[in-house]
């Protein structure tokens, strides 16, 4: 990180840890998934493939945090526990939440094409996600209870509305009769109208899916003498339960017991307000600039295993700042956006109300949307290359309280940028002409600015200032205002309207005239 005078704005930056012994849970939820589903054409009241890719994700993420111990899903949600000893990222809630959301994200699309064939993604799925404490093992088993309760009161009711839109009703119609129709009456209804015995329906509809990761041996490649050489991995497993918060059910797996501990009695009664007080609502100050700060996740390896030009790779900058625009236009809250390198700050006006200013559905809702934008641009910006994994993003919310912070949190990020990417032009052009990374690391240590930009100049004949704008200042995204001219009503008089879109461009931000020529970015 680079040393400046604007380094101070980190000490607005809050500690979410969750404190030990609190047990994690991380809730992840599909964002508006009534018009998805209905968009993309999902079975009423269940889509069995629908669910199975919920699972995929579900089961791709539990591989890839090994933490995760134990995951409960049903319809557009899924709920991911950490081992009791997780000192994953250090506990911070915000990169729990963003990393999970954003990897479940990303592979929900790089999977779309296995399990829906014939089926066009229309457009961007996200999800929401939030942090569960749970300060027991008690509040654990009512989290897990309250939440399979929910999906199979859920389920009943979905079954019977759509059974009766299916005959003939009306949404509206079909609401009103089931909002005064008891369980016992909805199972008469589904036997006695439909020949549907709801006992009988799919597990998955009913039950809600889980998943437990167990280790198996993986065959990794062969002696000369042809005798296997194996690995130990974790694979996961999805099976369904009537009762996930029973003792029966969590004694029969060690794993549980050892990773988690054990359910001392049974669950009688569910009180929901209990378990909801356990869920962290972090609202961010009012009348502050909400800045949301993305960073890729390992993306040292995801440039490497996907060839990206060193020291930049321009189509890779493209696709960050196509994504971040595509955000803006989706959260028109957002005024202004800073990007460089895998990172993107996306800044929300002063007084917005987005989300009820909620830390975690603003954050995971931004890093999700990118993450899928991401996903579904890869082919746009990189025709020619498979996208090999999914990537993913952590993000965190930072309050600032005068324009004069915020714009030194901009040049802050800016200041980075160019110390960064002046090192990296050095680093790589060094490796380019035959040394060893340690070799060029060596080299670079302790040297200057100057002698940097001399090097570059002397040694391999570039001019740093006048490398790309976009290499060297990194890109500022924001709502522009143009006149167009365009025909009314089909009226051959021409009228002037106005049209609002999101520029990018890649300028000084530091220097105050920037914020000057552009006054209504942060008014």
């Amino acid at each position: 990180m680079a040393n400046s005078k604007y380094e101070y704005v980190k000490l607005f930056e809050v500690d979410d840890e969750v404190m030990p012994p609190n047990l994690i849970v991380v809730r992840v939820e599909g964002l508006d998934f009534p018009r998805f589903s209905e968009v993309h054409g999902f079975v009423k009241p269940n889509d069995e493939k629908a669910l199975e890719l919920m699972n995929c994700c579900a089961m791709a993420t539990m591989e890839m945090f090994s933490d995760v111990v134990f995951s409960y899903g049903f319809n557009d949600e899924y709920s991911f526990i950490f081992k009791k000893t997780s000192k994953f990222y250090q506990r911070r809630a915000s990169k729990l939440y963003s990393l999970v959301v954003s990897f479940f994200t990303s592979v929900y699309i790089t999977k779309w094409q296995e399990v829906f064939p014939q089926k066009h993604l229309i457009f961007p799925p996200s999800f929401r996600a939030r942090v569960v404490c749970c300060a027991s093992m008690e509040v654990l088993q009512a989290y897990l209870a309250w939440r399979q309760q929910f999906c199979h009161v859920n389920n009943l009711d979905n079954t019977c509305f759509w059974k009766l839109v299916e005959c003939g009703k009306t949404d509206r119609e079909a609401h009103d009769f089931l909002k005064v129709t008891e369980k016992k009456e909805k199972h008469e209804l589904l036997f006695q109208k439909f020949n549907i015995n709801y006992a009988n329906l799919d597990a998955i509809f009913r039950q809600g899916s889980c998943i437990l990761t167990t280790k198996v041996e993986d065959i990794v490649k062969y002696h000369e003498d042809g005798t296997p050489v194996k690995r130990l991995r974790r694979k996961a497993t999805v099976i369904h339960s009537p009762n996930i918060a029973g003792r029966k059910f969590w004694n029969e797996h060690s794993i549980l017991l050892k990773e988690l501990g054990a359910f001392t009695t049974d669950i009688d009664k569910i009180n929901p307000d209990y378990v909801r007080s356990f869920q962290v609502e972090n609202k961010l100050i009012p009348s502050t600039w909400i800045v949301i700060r993305i960073d890729g996740c390992h993306f040292h390896r995801f440039s490497e295993v996907h060839v990206f030009e060193k020291p930049n790779d321009e189509h890779a900058l493209n696709l960050m700042n196509s994504c971040a625009v595509a955000v803006m236009e989706k959260l028109p809250d957002l005024v202004f956006s800073y990007g460089v390198s895998d990172e993107y700050s996306f800044v929300l006006k002063k007084d917005s109300q987005i989300y009820g200013r909620r830390a975690s559905e603003i954050v995971s809702t931004i890093v999700s949307l990118f993450s899928s934008l991401y996903v579904m641009k890869w082919s746009e910006f990189f025709p020619h290359k498979e996208l090999k994994y999914p990537p993913s993003f952590d993000g965190r919310a930072v309050c600032y309280p005068s324009r004069e912070i915020l714009q030194d949190y901009l040049a802050w990020r800016q200041v980075d940028c160019h110390i960064n990417n002046q090192y990296n032009t050095c680093f790589w052009e060094l490796v380019k002409s035959g040394k060893s990374k340690s070799e060029a690391q060596a080299y670079l240590k302790g040297t200057q600015a100057l002698e940097k930009e001399r090097m570059l100049n002397l040694q391999f004949n570039i001019l740093y200032n006048e490398l790309p704008l976009m290499f060297r200042q990194g890109s500022s995204a924001f709502w522009e205002k143009e006149s167009v001219t365009a025909a009314v009503d089909k009226n051959p008089d021409a009228s002037e309207i106005s049209k609002r879109k999101v520029v990018v461009v890649h300028s000084n931000i530091i220097e105050t005239s920037f914020w000057e020529e552009h006054p209504w970015i942060l008014s």
